[in-house]
């Protein structure tokens, strides 16, 4: 079946800032705003694929990304980098906390320095970052917060429990912000990606196994790629999802 996908005016000239934007669903995320016309900015420690994809989107034909380097565990640089966007394309009304780590690990192997690294790779940074870009949304007269959480704290994943107790976390900040600042008119959700086909995922797990447990627990036969990721996010981002906040948005194909 040929399919069609939505063009949302209100992103135009949307001022736009994706975490762990270089590679990945954050890649797809950078492409697909870029698309629509908006103003975005990401951050990302990979100097090399974040600039090959800045290229790749000039190279197209649309206003070329701004792509600024910043180790989310660094918090104050985070939040620098979140106001050299705003200087650049204007006040942050599209947050996408996207980035995160699901390294695998059994609960023997964690030590206190490992699992504070998890929670500061996967977790702290969206906090921060929300609390960072408040003020200019609320200027603005509204924004949208998405927050990426994961399918795998609802399924209970055993082989990552610090990346399953972050995820789970994120929806619970989720629900406290949206009550928080929605009278300003920021809205705050979260976005749950099911096992999303990456470059990272193929290589790292998707053997045989993992092709079948795709067919045992997912409703639909299409494996969940990036820009299925990116769609539901351009949705939350526009106007069209104004009355959408303090919930979860589910994209895994049907697995849970």
């Amino acid at each position: 079946m040929a399919q069609n996908f939505a063009t949302y005016p209100s992103l135009h000239d949307r001022s736009v800032f994706v975490t762990g934007g270089g590679s990945g669903i954050g890649a797809s995320l950078v492409r697909h705003f870029c698309a629509q016309g908006a103003r975005v900015a990401f951050v990302d420690i990979a100097d090399g694929p974040s600039q090959e994809l800045v290229a790749e989107i000039a190279g197209q034909g649309m206003a070329a990304p701004l792509y600024l380097n910043c180790d989310l565990r660094e918090i104050e640089a985070l939040q620098a980098r979140i106001q050299e966007a705003a200087a650049a394309h204007g006040p942050v009304t599209v947050l996408c906390n996207n980035a995160g780590n699901d390294d695998r690990h059994a609960s023997e192997t964690v030590t206190p320095g490992y699992w504070r690294d998890r929670m500061a790779v996967n977790l702290d940074h969206q906090f921060f970052a929300a609390q960072t870009v408040r003020p200019m949304m609320r200027a603005a007269g509204g924004g949208s917060i998405i927050n990426f959480s994961s399918i795998t704290w609802m399924v209970g994943d055993a082989d990552c429990p610090a990346y399953v107790t972050a995820k789970a976390a994120i929806w619970g900040l989720t629900r406290a912000l949206a009550r928080e600042f929605g009278p300003e008119g920021i809205r705050v959700n979260a976005l749950l990606p099911g096992w999303v086909m990456t470059a990272r995922q193929q290589e790292l797990w998707l053997d045989e196994a993992g092709e079948r447990q795709i067919r045992e627990r997912q409703c639909l036969r299409d494996k969940v790629q990036p820009e299925d990721i990116a769609r539901m996010a351009l949705f939350l981002g526009a106007d069209d999802s104004r009355l959408c906040t303090s919930q979860q948005f589910v994209v895994d194909g049907g697995w849970i």
